[in-house]
């Protein structure tokens, strides 16, 4: 193989924009800044984040620390929308020109809850946009009295079920979600995912959701950059919510997680196996614990936590690694409303072997992050984006 590395691993920080896209205005998200935001209120200790460049491209004050063996540039979002699976599929090479469908104001079609509640042979409640945690509050009790199924959705194109494991068993929940994926593949419902929300609990006190959770999202329109790796037969390798986000299409191998520092030290497990490709990674706390919810200073506090993790990643990284650390989407907790944010997202690469450092041109588009992976391992180069590989010395 006549390449420098042999492994890369992409860690997408879900949600972490660093504000001014360039159609930030048409999605009235001008003003917003997910990282600048987060700082303003709870000023960031993140030393391994700043020496691989984070601050040389987004609004925040920087601090006196060299760039480290690293590249660092801000990406755009060429295509339409700014939902998890645009985001991700973009980075690995698929353009998204019609945006997948959102019931956030009305809830879902009558016609759609009364087809579910057939197939499932149960009644539905909530069917309106709401905090995950808040619905099962406040609908949780009625739930488990009338075994009725909790069905919300949010800014995002999702359909969520939340359900207690004790009046509706995993098996059963998950079967509902396949029920609802094949339905809402009809057009004129085009969810993007259905998701299990299972909890757990006897009162509002102490509903937990479980980590259960499972994600049923389309299959990917079209080839991705993984279907061209796993085709050139290199390992791809998933962690968190990668393998639901593409169908499992293009994966060999996938490790679920429960949270961000469950994902981190997953992280650290791949990086002491002997492979060769991608190891493509999802932290999804940032956005559903915090960016969602609005609260900046848990979200701080979530990135200083994973800046501990980065620098053992970067003791740990061989000479012929590669990383990339990006988002997929903004989600500024300090914003109006509980929707993503239409921003650029942090692109920081790092490698051991590197000899130079440098700020990169603003890239238009995420998928400059699948093109450069083809461009490593000679694979097919998807229809979008731009390698930036020869630029890495």
């Amino acid at each position: 193989m006549n390449n420098k590395f042999k492994r890369v691993f992409v860690i997408v920080l879900d949600s972490l924009g660093i504000g001014k896209a360039k159609d930030a205005k048409a999605y009235n998200d001008d003003m917003s800044n997910t990282l600048q935001h987060i700082n303003d209120v709870f000023p960031l200790e993140m030393p391994n984040l700043r020496s691989l460049g984070i601050d040389r491209i987004c609004d925040i004050k920087q601090h006196d620390i060299p760039l480290d063996h690293a590249y660092c540039l801000a990406m755009n979002e060429a295509s339409t929308g700014k939902d998890t699976l645009t985001g991700h599929y973009e980075i690995m090479g698929l353009l998204v020109t019609k945006p997948f469908k959102t019931f956030t104001d009305t809830g879902f079609p009558k016609e759609l809850i009364d087809l579910l509640e057939e197939k499932w042979n149960r009644k539905i409640i909530g069917n309106c946009a709401a905090s995950g945690t808040q619905i099962i509050k406040d609908l949780g009790l009625e739930h488990m009295h009338t075994k009725a199924a909790i069905v919300y959705t949010s800014s995002d194109s999702v359909l969520q079920i939340a359900a207690h494991e004790d009046i509706i068993p995993l098996n059963e929940l998950y079967h509902m979600c396949e029920i609802a994926r094949e339905i809402t593949k009809d057009e004129k419902y085009k969810l993007g995912r259905i998701i299990a929300r299972p909890f757990i609990g006897t009162s509002p006190e102490n509903f937990k959701r479980t980590p259960n959770r499972h994600d049923y999202a389309l299959k990917p329109f079209d080839k991705t950059v993984l279907n061209y790796l796993q085709e050139a037969n290199y390992d791809v390798i998933s962690i968190g919510k990668i393998v639901d986000i593409f169908d499992h299409e293009g994966i060999n191998e996938s490790y679920k997680i429960k949270n961000n520092d469950d994902g981190c030290n997953k992280i650290l497990e791949v990086m002491k196996k002997d492979f060769t490709g991608l190891c493509f990674v999802n932290l999804v706390d940032f956005d559903m614990e915090y960016g969602h919810r609005r609260d900046p200073i848990g979200y701080g506090k979530a990135i200083e936590s994973f800046d501990k993790y980065l620098g053992e990643y970067k003791k740990l990284l061989n000479e012929d690694d590669l990383l990339m650390i990006c988002a997929d989407h903004g989600n500024d907790p300090t914003y109006r409303g509980t929707d993503h944010t239409r921003e650029r997202v942090p692109l920081l690469i790092y490698s051991k072997s590197f000899k130079e450092t440098g700020i990169l041109d603003e890239s238009d588009t995420f998928a400059c992050v699948g093109a450069t992976i083809s461009d490593i391992f000679n694979v097919k180069m998807p229809k979008i984006g731009k390698s930036i590989k020869d630029l890495l010395k």
